[in-house]
């Protein structure tokens, strides 16, 4: 079912709702389009539009805070891997037997002056604003569609530069070129999103980390009250007194141990919970209530196993008290893994709805919308 911004952000920070959102938040792996049509899976639930997962239109404001890209330079291509150069100049490897998004094979920062010549790949600019792209989220937005900004993670684009290892070593062995890198992404974002919402009102704020594994973070309480809150902290209260509401990151793995710091930054939503990670939704919102909103947090794995697990998931996760608190939507933890069959798909997907009091799905000609954003 369609839901306007106005419904979805006061289920999102009022906690105010008809009914709970339930929803998919990646969609499949890739492979599991193959099994499912050995299984006799329909073209509509290939798709997923046969689910008739809750959702809300999304556009962007038109700003653009990351860095200039451009296509990458194919090196090498066979049936199975593509071998890129990317806007970074890194070698990128992609198999297109399991994923779809090429890895690094190398990085290109290593110390400041690496950082020096791609800098200014980052810097603010004029045409880091797309007008028409701005006004049609102004027409978008009065139909319903939630407008959307995002900023680069703080942690990520580090790692996007340096690799997870140094960009981890580099708040100690090199804190003048981490301060640097997140100075000029803060200073980008800042003067950009500022001319944007004089225009429009940003509804949501969202920001791309995958900071952690299923051990914890890979940066600490201080790393995150010393370098991300500044930059993200300012953002958010420009925003906010402009009408924004939801402040969302994405980022697997477990982030308990650093919850208290990222809600402190301004975070208002973490998605999307892996349960393998030992993300329980159950006990944050006992923990944390309406000060911290989630999407996902439904075990994917559970629905590898029979339909004693699935339910067995769904009864902890839509009992009685989550259905009614708000402030969530209801998805699978990330992509619908292989393995899972077609019949228990249908089984997840319809005793959801049973559960939280939702018709059962209705045929639409509509396609699948995700909700990761």
């Amino acid at each position: 079912m369609r839901w306007t911004r106005e419904q979805y952000i006061d289920l999102m920070t009022e906690g105010s709702f008809e009914r709970p959102m339930f929803t998919e938040l990646f969609g499949p792996l890739i492979g599991l389009e193959d099994e499912w049509k050995a299984q006799g899976a329909t073209d509509a639930e290939l798709s997923l539009a046969a689910f008739d997962w809750d959702y809300v239109p999304i556009v962007s404001c038109g700003a653009m805070c990351g860095p200039r890209q451009k296509p990458s330079v194919i090196l090498d291509e066979t049936p199975t891997h593509r071998m890129e150069r990317d806007y970074l100049g890194r070698t990128m490897l992609l198999d297109k037997r399991t994923a779809t998004i090429a890895l690094p094979q190398d990085f290109p920062v290593k110390t400041m002056d690496d950082w020096l010549k791609l800098k200014p790949l980052f810097e603010d600019g004029d045409d880091r604003i797309n007008w028409d792209q701005l006004k049609q989220a102004k027409v978008l937005q009065q139909q319903g569609a939630l407008v959307l900004a995002g900023i680069p993670g703080a942690f990520d684009m580090a790692r996007e530069l340096m690799g997870e290892e140094m960009a981890c070593l580099a708040y100690y062995d090199q804190p003048e070129l981490m301060q640097d890198i997140i100075d000029t992404l803060h200073h980008t974002s800042k003067h950009v999103l500022e001319a944007v919402s004089k225009h429009i009102v940003i509804d949501q704020l969202s920001v791309h980390e995958d900071l952690a594994g299923r051990s914890g973070p890979l940066v600490g309480p201080t790393q995150v009250l010393s370098y991300f809150k500044p930059y993200f902290q300012d953002i958010w209260q420009m925003l906010s007194s402009r009408g924004r509401k939801i402040f969302a990151m994405d980022t697997d793995g477990n982030v308990n141990p650093i919850i208290d710091e990222l809600l402190d930054c301004g975070l208002t939503e973490i998605f999307p919970m892996e349960p393998a990670a030992g993300m329980d939704v159950v006990n944050l919102w006992q923990q944390y209530g309406s000060r911290l909103a989630w999407r996902g947090g439904i075990d994917k794995l559970a629905l590898r196993q029979d339909k004693h697990a699935i339910r067995k998931e769904l009864e902890y996760k839509l009992q009685p008290a989550m259905r009614d608190a708000g402030h969530h939507v209801f998805a699978l933890d990330h992509r619908i893994p292989d393995g899972v069959s077609i019949e228990n798909y249908r089984y997840y997907v319809d005793l959801g709805r049973e559960m939280l009091g939702i018709p059962p799905r209705q045929k639409t000609t509509e396609a699948f919308h995700r909700m990761a954003f």
